[in-house]
Protein backbone atom coordinates (compact mmCIF):
# COMPACT_ATOMS: atom_id res chain seq x y z
CA UNK A 1 0.00 0.00 0.00
CA UNK A 2 1.48 3.38 -0.99
CA UNK A 3 2.63 5.65 2.22
CA UNK A 4 0.93 9.07 2.55
CA UNK A 5 3.82 10.73 1.18
CA UNK A 6 4.14 8.52 -1.87
CA UNK A 7 -0.17 9.35 -2.35
CA UNK A 8 0.98 13.38 -2.24
CA UNK A 9 3.46 13.15 -5.16
CA UNK A 10 2.58 13.07 -8.77
CA UNK A 11 2.50 9.91 -10.59
CA UNK A 12 4.83 9.82 -13.57
CA UNK A 13 5.08 6.76 -15.89
CA UNK A 14 8.42 7.11 -17.93
CA UNK A 15 8.58 5.11 -20.75
CA UNK A 16 12.15 4.62 -22.26
CA UNK A 17 14.50 2.60 -24.57
CA UNK A 18 16.26 2.54 -27.26
CA UNK A 19 15.82 4.74 -30.74
CA UNK A 20 13.29 2.97 -33.00
CA UNK A 21 11.86 0.37 -30.43
CA UNK A 22 8.35 2.70 -31.07
CA UNK A 23 8.38 4.61 -27.55
CA UNK A 24 6.02 7.15 -29.50
CA UNK A 25 3.90 5.12 -31.02
CA UNK A 26 3.16 3.19 -28.10
CA UNK A 27 3.15 5.95 -25.99
CA UNK A 28 0.39 8.42 -28.32
CA UNK A 29 -1.97 5.17 -28.32
CA UNK A 30 -1.67 4.29 -24.66
CA UNK A 31 -2.14 8.56 -23.53
CA UNK A 32 -5.19 7.84 -26.39
CA UNK A 33 -6.83 4.83 -24.45
CA UNK A 34 -5.74 5.81 -20.69
CA UNK A 35 -5.75 9.77 -20.96
CA UNK A 36 -3.16 12.01 -19.68
CA UNK A 37 -0.16 14.26 -21.98
CA UNK A 38 3.08 13.73 -22.81
CA UNK A 39 5.74 15.13 -21.83
CA UNK A 40 9.02 14.17 -24.21
CA UNK A 41 12.44 13.11 -23.03
CA UNK A 42 14.49 13.87 -26.08
CA UNK A 43 17.74 15.95 -26.31
CA UNK A 44 16.76 16.36 -30.08
CA UNK A 45 13.43 17.31 -30.47
CA UNK A 46 13.79 20.63 -28.17
CA UNK A 47 15.10 22.31 -31.52
CA UNK A 48 12.52 24.00 -33.69
CA UNK A 49 13.00 23.14 -37.53
CA UNK A 50 14.41 19.53 -36.55
CA UNK A 51 11.60 17.39 -37.12
CA UNK A 52 12.40 14.33 -39.83
CA UNK A 53 15.93 13.58 -37.90
CA UNK A 54 14.44 13.62 -34.70
CA UNK A 55 11.31 11.35 -35.46
CA UNK A 56 9.60 14.39 -33.77
CA UNK A 57 5.82 13.92 -33.43
CA UNK A 58 4.15 15.33 -36.10
CA UNK A 59 1.39 17.64 -36.03
CA UNK A 60 -1.19 15.15 -36.26
CA UNK A 61 -0.15 13.25 -33.51
CA UNK A 62 -0.06 16.28 -31.06
CA UNK A 63 -3.58 16.89 -31.89
CA UNK A 64 -3.87 13.37 -30.94
CA UNK A 65 -2.44 13.42 -27.82
CA UNK A 66 -0.98 17.11 -26.42
CA UNK A 67 2.97 16.94 -26.18
CA UNK A 68 4.89 19.20 -23.65
CA UNK A 69 9.20 19.69 -23.98
CA UNK A 70 9.39 19.95 -27.70
CA UNK A 71 10.44 23.11 -29.93
CA UNK A 72 12.01 25.17 -27.50
CA UNK A 73 14.70 26.37 -28.94
CA UNK A 74 16.36 27.10 -31.99
CA UNK A 75 19.39 25.06 -33.34
CA UNK A 76 21.99 28.24 -32.12
CA UNK A 77 20.24 28.19 -28.91
CA UNK A 78 21.90 26.32 -25.81
CA UNK A 79 20.04 23.87 -24.40
CA UNK A 80 21.37 21.42 -21.68
CA UNK A 81 20.06 19.11 -18.73
CA UNK A 82 19.50 21.26 -15.84
CA UNK A 83 17.39 23.53 -18.64
CA UNK A 84 15.35 20.24 -19.20
CA UNK A 85 14.78 19.60 -15.55
CA UNK A 86 13.91 23.66 -15.11
CA UNK A 87 11.05 22.91 -17.83
CA UNK A 88 10.09 19.68 -16.98
CA UNK A 89 9.77 19.94 -13.56
CA UNK A 90 7.12 23.02 -14.36
CA UNK A 91 5.14 21.01 -16.93
CA UNK A 92 4.87 17.86 -14.78
CA UNK A 93 3.88 20.52 -11.83
CA UNK A 94 1.00 21.86 -14.23
CA UNK A 95 -0.20 18.83 -14.90
CA UNK A 96 -0.51 17.29 -11.67
CA UNK A 97 -2.34 20.25 -10.74
CA UNK A 98 -4.26 19.93 -13.54
CA UNK A 99 -5.37 16.08 -12.32
CA UNK A 100 -3.72 15.25 -15.92
CA UNK A 101 -2.17 12.01 -16.34
CA UNK A 102 1.38 12.15 -16.96
CA UNK A 103 3.83 9.87 -19.23
CA UNK A 104 7.29 10.92 -20.04
CA UNK A 105 8.42 9.53 -22.94
CA UNK A 106 11.72 9.32 -24.90
CA UNK A 107 15.55 7.71 -24.70
CA UNK A 108 18.15 10.59 -23.54
CA UNK A 109 18.50 8.83 -20.18
CA UNK A 110 20.27 12.13 -19.01
CA UNK A 111 17.43 13.96 -18.89
CA UNK A 112 15.58 11.39 -17.58
CA UNK A 113 18.09 10.90 -14.52
CA UNK A 114 17.78 14.25 -14.49
CA UNK A 115 13.97 15.04 -14.07
CA UNK A 116 13.80 12.51 -11.44
CA UNK A 117 17.11 12.97 -9.42
CA UNK A 118 18.16 16.60 -10.23
CA UNK A 119 21.70 17.37 -10.41
CA UNK A 120 24.47 16.80 -8.31
CA UNK A 121 25.41 20.02 -6.54
CA UNK A 122 29.13 20.54 -6.15
CA UNK A 123 30.59 21.66 -2.49
CA UNK A 124 32.12 25.09 -2.80
CA UNK A 125 35.87 24.23 -3.97
CA UNK A 126 39.62 25.98 -3.57
CA UNK A 127 40.45 27.15 -6.48
CA UNK A 128 44.21 26.30 -6.19
CA UNK A 129 43.35 22.69 -4.89
CA UNK A 130 43.22 21.34 -8.78
CA UNK A 131 46.22 23.03 -9.80
CA UNK A 132 48.06 21.84 -6.76
CA UNK A 133 47.06 18.14 -7.37
CA UNK A 134 47.76 18.51 -11.39
CA UNK A 135 51.37 19.17 -9.87
CA UNK A 136 50.95 16.63 -7.42
CA UNK A 137 49.92 14.23 -10.96
CA UNK A 138 53.45 15.39 -12.91
CA UNK A 139 55.48 14.53 -10.37
CA UNK A 140 54.59 11.76 -8.54
CA UNK A 141 52.32 10.20 -10.87
CA UNK A 142 48.74 9.02 -11.08
CA UNK A 143 49.40 5.94 -8.70
CA UNK A 144 50.41 8.53 -5.71
CA UNK A 145 46.87 10.25 -6.49
CA UNK A 146 45.14 6.64 -6.60
CA UNK A 147 46.73 5.63 -3.35
CA UNK A 148 45.68 9.07 -1.37
CA UNK A 149 42.26 8.63 -2.63
CA UNK A 150 41.97 4.79 -1.49
CA UNK A 151 42.67 5.98 1.45
CA UNK A 152 40.24 9.66 1.84
CA UNK A 153 37.52 7.47 -0.04
CA UNK A 154 37.38 4.27 -0.51
CA UNK A 155 33.79 4.03 -2.12
CA UNK A 156 35.28 6.28 -5.00
CA UNK A 157 38.12 4.76 -5.74
CA UNK A 158 36.35 1.39 -5.86
CA UNK A 159 34.56 3.31 -9.17
CA UNK A 160 37.74 4.21 -10.44
CA UNK A 161 39.99 3.01 -12.84
CA UNK A 162 43.59 3.74 -11.90
CA UNK A 163 44.39 5.63 -14.83
CA UNK A 164 41.39 8.05 -14.66
CA UNK A 165 43.39 11.11 -13.56
CA UNK A 166 40.29 13.69 -14.10
CA UNK A 167 37.85 11.88 -11.70
CA UNK A 168 40.64 11.12 -9.34
CA UNK A 169 41.62 14.79 -9.42
CA UNK A 170 37.66 15.74 -9.04
CA UNK A 171 37.26 13.57 -6.12
CA UNK A 172 40.75 14.79 -4.35
CA UNK A 173 39.55 18.59 -4.82
CA UNK A 174 36.55 17.71 -2.82
CA UNK A 175 37.72 16.53 0.05
CA UNK A 176 41.17 18.68 -0.39
CA UNK A 177 38.46 21.57 -0.05
CA UNK A 178 35.96 20.35 2.44
CA UNK A 179 37.40 17.34 4.76
CA UNK A 180 34.59 15.28 3.07
CA UNK A 181 34.60 12.46 0.44
CA UNK A 182 32.94 13.25 -2.74
CA UNK A 183 31.03 10.04 -2.26
CA UNK A 184 28.98 11.42 1.21
CA UNK A 185 27.45 14.52 -1.40
CA UNK A 186 26.57 12.19 -4.17
CA UNK A 187 25.22 9.86 -1.35
CA UNK A 188 23.35 12.67 0.10
CA UNK A 189 21.95 13.68 -3.48
CA UNK A 190 21.00 10.11 -4.48
CA UNK A 191 18.25 9.92 -1.40
CA UNK A 192 17.94 13.64 -0.49
CA UNK A 193 15.76 13.91 -4.21
CA UNK A 194 12.61 12.09 -4.72
CA UNK A 195 9.93 14.24 -6.25
CA UNK A 196 7.62 11.87 -7.51
CA UNK A 197 6.84 8.31 -7.64
CA UNK A 198 7.77 6.51 -10.87
CA UNK A 199 6.58 3.45 -13.10
CA UNK A 200 9.33 2.98 -15.53
CA UNK A 201 8.58 0.74 -18.31
CA UNK A 202 11.80 -0.40 -20.85
CA UNK A 203 10.30 -1.01 -24.42
CA UNK A 204 12.12 -3.71 -25.81
CA UNK A 205 12.70 -5.89 -29.05
CA UNK A 206 15.09 -8.80 -30.45
CA UNK A 207 18.27 -6.95 -31.44
CA UNK A 208 18.28 -7.89 -34.80
CA UNK A 209 14.47 -6.83 -35.13
CA UNK A 210 15.26 -3.28 -33.50
CA UNK A 211 18.32 -2.88 -35.59
CA UNK A 212 16.43 -3.81 -38.88
CA UNK A 213 14.02 -1.39 -37.56
CA UNK A 214 16.66 1.48 -37.30
CA UNK A 215 17.60 0.73 -41.10
CA UNK A 216 13.75 0.91 -42.18
CA UNK A 217 13.62 4.42 -40.32
CA UNK A 218 16.62 5.69 -41.67
CA UNK A 219 15.41 4.80 -45.26
CA UNK A 220 11.53 6.58 -44.34
CA UNK A 221 13.30 9.45 -42.73
CA UNK A 222 15.40 10.14 -45.81
CA UNK A 223 12.34 9.36 -48.24
CA UNK A 224 10.32 11.93 -46.15
CA UNK A 225 12.98 14.26 -46.67
CA UNK A 226 15.48 14.65 -43.98
CA UNK A 227 17.94 15.36 -46.47
CA UNK A 228 15.92 18.49 -47.42
CA UNK A 229 15.44 19.50 -43.69
CA UNK A 230 19.30 19.43 -43.60
CA UNK A 231 19.94 21.43 -46.59
CA UNK A 232 17.13 24.19 -45.48
CA UNK A 233 18.66 24.59 -42.14
CA UNK A 234 21.79 25.20 -43.34
CA UNK A 235 20.46 27.75 -45.86
CA UNK A 236 19.22 29.62 -42.69
CA UNK A 237 22.32 29.90 -41.48
CA UNK A 238 22.87 27.17 -38.96
CA UNK A 239 25.77 25.63 -39.50
CA UNK A 240 27.66 22.76 -39.17
CA UNK A 241 30.25 23.82 -36.19
CA UNK A 242 26.77 23.92 -34.03
CA UNK A 243 26.18 21.20 -31.83
CA UNK A 244 22.67 19.93 -33.39
CA UNK A 245 24.15 19.53 -36.41
CA UNK A 246 26.74 17.28 -35.43
CA UNK A 247 23.76 14.77 -33.75
CA UNK A 248 22.96 11.31 -34.80
CA UNK A 249 21.79 11.72 -39.12
CA UNK A 250 22.07 15.12 -39.46
CA UNK A 251 25.89 15.19 -39.09
CA UNK A 252 26.17 12.69 -41.79
CA UNK A 253 23.78 14.53 -44.21
CA UNK A 254 26.05 17.91 -43.56
CA UNK A 255 29.18 15.64 -44.47
CA UNK A 256 27.32 14.64 -47.90
CA UNK A 257 25.91 18.11 -48.64
CA UNK A 258 29.98 20.08 -47.63
CA UNK A 259 30.60 16.68 -50.23
CA UNK A 260 33.10 15.31 -47.93
CA UNK A 261 31.36 11.85 -48.33
CA UNK A 262 29.41 10.27 -51.22
CA UNK A 263 25.69 9.60 -50.70
CA UNK A 264 25.86 5.86 -49.90
CA UNK A 265 28.69 6.65 -47.53
CA UNK A 266 26.26 9.01 -45.81
CA UNK A 267 23.48 6.61 -45.22
CA UNK A 268 25.55 3.45 -44.55
CA UNK A 269 27.07 5.91 -41.52
CA UNK A 270 24.03 7.40 -40.46
CA UNK A 271 22.70 3.71 -39.84
CA UNK A 272 25.87 1.98 -38.39
CA UNK A 273 26.13 5.56 -35.69
CA UNK A 274 22.57 4.66 -34.84
CA UNK A 275 22.88 0.88 -34.34
CA UNK A 276 26.23 2.22 -31.81
CA UNK A 277 23.59 4.90 -30.29
CA UNK A 278 20.82 1.85 -29.91
CA UNK A 279 23.22 -0.27 -27.70
CA UNK A 280 24.75 2.72 -25.83
CA UNK A 281 21.07 3.55 -24.52
CA UNK A 282 20.62 -0.11 -24.09
CA UNK A 283 23.74 -0.07 -21.65
CA UNK A 284 22.18 3.04 -19.67
CA UNK A 285 19.35 2.19 -18.94
CA UNK A 286 19.72 -1.50 -18.11
CA UNK A 287 22.54 -0.17 -15.38
CA UNK A 288 18.35 1.12 -13.70
CA UNK A 289 16.96 -1.65 -11.74
CA UNK A 290 13.75 0.20 -11.42
CA UNK A 291 12.80 -0.70 -14.93
CA UNK A 292 10.61 -3.03 -15.74
CA UNK A 293 11.29 -4.51 -19.38
CA UNK A 294 8.51 -5.11 -21.51
CA UNK A 295 8.01 -6.62 -25.45
CA UNK A 296 4.97 -4.38 -26.68
CA UNK A 297 4.00 -6.49 -29.04
CA UNK A 298 3.40 -9.37 -26.66
CA UNK A 299 2.95 -7.77 -23.50
CA UNK A 300 0.53 -4.95 -24.66
CA UNK A 301 -2.46 -5.94 -21.87
CA UNK A 302 0.01 -6.67 -19.10
CA UNK A 303 1.38 -2.89 -19.73
CA UNK A 304 -1.92 -1.31 -19.86
CA UNK A 305 -2.68 -3.53 -16.24
CA UNK A 306 0.28 -2.19 -14.91
CA UNK A 307 -0.03 1.32 -15.53
CA UNK A 308 -3.98 1.12 -14.54
CA UNK A 309 -2.71 0.20 -11.44
CA UNK A 310 0.08 2.62 -10.66
CA UNK A 311 -2.21 5.62 -11.49
CA UNK A 312 -5.57 3.96 -10.05
CA UNK A 313 -7.02 4.32 -12.97
CA UNK A 314 -10.93 5.17 -13.35
CA UNK A 315 -10.99 6.34 -16.58
CA UNK A 316 -12.27 9.66 -15.56
CA UNK A 317 -9.34 11.97 -16.48
CA UNK A 318 -8.01 13.16 -19.45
Amino acid sequence: MATRDERDRPRVVILLGPTGVGKSKWAIEWAEELGGEIISADSMQVYRYMDIGTSKPTLDDQKRVKHHLIDLVTPDQPFHAALYRTLGRKAIDHLYQDKKYIWVVGGTGLYIKTLLQGLFSSPKIDPKARERLKREAKGKGADALFERLKKVDPRTASQLHPNDLFRMIRALEVFDSTGVPISFYREQHRFGEKPYATLKIGLKMDRERLYLRIEERADEMLGKGFLQEVERLMEMGYGSELKPMQSLGYKQMVRFLLKEIGWEEAVKQMKRDTRHYAKRQWTWFKADPEVQWRDPSTDREKIILEVKSFWGWRGDQA
